[in-house]
This record gives structure tokens, C-alpha cells and sequence, in this order.
């Protein structure tokens, strides 16, 4: 599975050798901040917990990980957009209801750089499903915490819309969210 550049950026599936650039953006605790309340990541848990839970979710055919973005004129790394089936870590796999979402430095927040990277994606899921290069996806859901009104802002923009406020669990813990969600029939351009 491959991601075509957009205008301002290329993509490339992250891997464990992309640990330094994970480490750098969770440095920020305004970056963490409605990830786990601000804390930042220690490089023990990026060694020990983060990478390896890349790992598991992480399908080159699917195009299941995260896609690491950067510029396309400098190839600075700005940040990355996760896709993987909604509640992989639970005993009820939703594989055709793919769940996106983003992490960015904090310099780079405002300037549609999550927008339109979470775009390009969808879209080139989107296109693999229809024709059959990757399963089939029905669904395209993201979460986030209520208080967190950009990434709120950049589900709405996705065409995604809210469908509840539930608890999602997660090994890491549990947290209770907005939950939006957008059926594939609906176009993100």
C-alpha cells in the first residue's frame, strides 16, 4: 500500500527504526496533552510499550500503521497519521471500520498539515478498497477526547460526524471519548 504525495507532503510507513522521531514529538507535553494529560514519553516506554505496539497493528499490505509525514520540500519530519481496524486492542476487532488519527510538533499545529495529511490518506484507502487492493473498508472512525476541539475540528472536516460519547478500552487504559465516524459512500475531497 502506498500514500501519493499531496501538495506539501510525501508519506512512508513508520517502522522501529523510526523510534527517534516518535521520541522527539512526544516530547511536548502540549503534543500529549490529550493523549495521557501531558505526560511525555520516556524512551524506556517508547522501547518497551510504543514501538512494539506499533508492531502489532503495523500491515504494509493493509496500510495499517503509522504514516510518517514530511515536507515535501525539505523532508523535515512534521508528524504522522495512524490507521489500523477500530478496537484492534479488544476482543471485538471492527476490521472493515478503520480508525485514523494524527500526532504533529506543536510548531506545525494550524497550518491544515493534519487536514490535509489525514486526507491524502483516507482517500488512498479509500480508492485501495474500491478496487480490491486492500479489504474492504466500510467505515472510517476517529476519537478523541471532548475537550480536544482541533482534532474535533479535523474529524469534521474528514467528513466524519459524531455518532456517541462511550469509553474506549485500551490495554493502555481506558478513556472516554467522542467517537466520529464517516460511511464510506460519502467522498472527502
Amino acid at each position: 500500500m502506498k500514500i501519493p504525495n499531496s501538495e506539501r507532503f510525501k508519506f512512508s510507513l513508520m517502522n522501529e527504526s523510526d523510534g527517534e522521531l516518535l521520541f522527539e514529538l512526544d516530547q511536548d507535553p502540549e503534543v500529549m496533552k490529550y493523549i495521557n494529560g501531558g505526560k511525555v514519553t520516556s524512551r524506556d516506554d517508547l522501547v518497551s510499550v510504543f514501538i512494539p505496539r506499533m508492531a502489532s497493528y503495523r500491515n504494509s499490505k493493509q496500510g495499517w500503521g503509522l504514516w510518517k509525514v514530511v515536507q515535501k520540500q525539505d523532508s523535515r519530519f512534521v508528524g504522522w497519521v495512524l490507521i489500523r481496524p477500530m478496537e484492534f486492542f479488544s476482543d471485538d476487532t471492527k476490521w472493515d471500520n478503520i480508525e485514523i488519527g494524527w500526532r504533529f510538533f506543536r510548531q506545525d499545529w494550524g497550518k491544515g498539515f493534519a487536514t490535509e495529511s489525514a486526507r491524502a490518506v483516507c482517500n488512498a484507502l479509500i480508492v485501495a478498497s474500491q478496487f480490491g487492493i486492500i479489504d474492504k473498508i466500510t467505515r472510517i472512525s476517529a476519537v478523541a477526547m471532548a475537550e480536544n476541539k482541533a482534532s474535533i475540528n479535523i474529524m469534521k472536516k474528514l467528513g466524519l460526524v459524531y455518532l456517541k460519547t462511550d469509553i474506549l478500552k485500551d490495554p493502555l487504559g481506558d478513556s472516554e471519548v467522542v467517537f466520529y465516524q464517516m460511511k464510506i459512500a460519502q467522498s472527502l475531497s
